[in-house]
């Protein structure tokens, strides 16, 4: 290493006293379980963004028995939003194993920790540092970056090679004490001075040691990952609206959206009206498509096209479906992002 542990520790945490971010929500009453929910929340997400979801989460669910009682459904509400939606979903399965096998306390070793849903060794990481002063290093993604600069580390960040090296690292660096602040610190040197493009390398302390300023790499390193070209599917949503409301069906616990409300999928096969009828009971008027639009995710290009049906009668029956009569503006639990989207469009 080129500069001792020691050396980086009080670098990092003098920087921290004169610099570091005080003063969020979740610094404030630190307890595991108000670090565990913003490390989720902030896995992908800005800080500002996450500030307002943070704090309604902890007004509606101030406990982790609060969050396990709760429904899904109220859950999934207040993600609507952040994306990610998995990320939901495993908080609410995690904190029912908590609260169940722990009395309510999230367990204070990694290799619990890492067995609930949805948290894995960084995270798992940031709590115990954070909250029990345990020794515990992090790697997220902003201290992945200020690593391979300062340690010149070539390689995707997400290759198994690179991982290894860069927790060998963070191993060393970690320091006995003070590692809520040193955790701290380093998240913070990655989101506000280490960035991803036009790093401020002149703010940094450690700028004199990194090996990516002193060789002029540092918009080459980290390497980024390796590119692929995202795969299109296509579908169709289908706008059932009747007496002003539109029909919402719950989609299956996993997979996207899972266990978000969405509008019914077509699939093309049979003629609208008959698909209606077969699948949702509905006698229907008119049918108007809609502009399609396209949304991302991670792994492949969704093109959506959706189709406006005006319905005309409806029985009441629809057999082992979950649906419900959404009115606009009416509360219910998490929306899928393009069903939101396209419900402001139309109301």
């Amino acid at each position: 290493m080129q500069l001792s542990n020691l050396a980086f520790q009080q670098q990092v945490l003098d920087w921290f006293v004169k610099h570091g971010r005080k003063h969020l929500p979740w610094q404030q009453d630190i307890t595991a379980y108000r670090v565990w929910i913003s490390e989720i929340m902030l896995q992908q997400t800005q800080v500002t963004t996450v500030i307002p979801y943070f704090q309604r989460f902890m007004t509606h669910f101030p406990t982790v028995q609060d969050l396990a009682a709760a429904p899904l459904d109220a859950v999934l509400h207040l993600w609507t939003g952040l994306g990610y939606y998995a990320r939901g979903r495993n908080l609410h399965k995690a904190a029912q194993i908590i609260s169940a096998k722990y009395q309510g306390e999230l367990p204070i070793t990694i290799a619990e920790l890492e067995q609930l849903p949805g948290i894995g060794r960084s995270t798992a990481g940031a709590i115990l540092a954070i909250s029990q002063d345990q020794a515990t290093p992090i790697l997220d993604g902003n201290v992945k970056r200020l690593l391979c600069r300062f340690a010149g580390i070539e390689g995707w960040p997400g290759e198994t090679k690179v991982q290894k090296q860069l927790w060998q690292i963070a191993e060393y660096y970690m320091p006995q004490t003070n590692t809520a602040a040193y955790t701290q610190a380093m998240m913070d040197l990655g989101a506000m001075i280490c960035t991803r493009s036009k790093p401020k390398c002149t703010s940094c302390p450690l700028q004199n040691n990194c090996l990516a300023y002193q060789q002029n790499r540092t918009q080459e390193l980290p390497w980024p990952k390796p590119a692929k070209q995202l795969p299109v599917k296509t579908t169709q949503f289908i706008l059932l609206q009747y007496n002003g409301q539109f029909l919402l069906e719950k989609r299956p616990p996993v997979g996207i959206w899972g266990g978000l409300w969405g509008f019914p999928e077509y699939n093309g096969k049979i003629a609208i009206q008959e698909w209606c009828q077969k699948n949702y009971h509905c006698k229907i008027g008119d049918i108007e498509p809609l502009p399609s639009f396209r949304h991302t995710f991670s792994h492949f290009h969704l093109d959506i096209t959706p189709v406006l049906v005006k319905v005309t009668a409806w029985q009441g029956i629809v057999n082992d479906k979950e649906i419900c009569w959404y009115e606009i503006d009416k509360t219910l639990g998490g929306l899928a992002a393009p069903v939101k989207k396209l419900l402001q469009k139309i109301s």
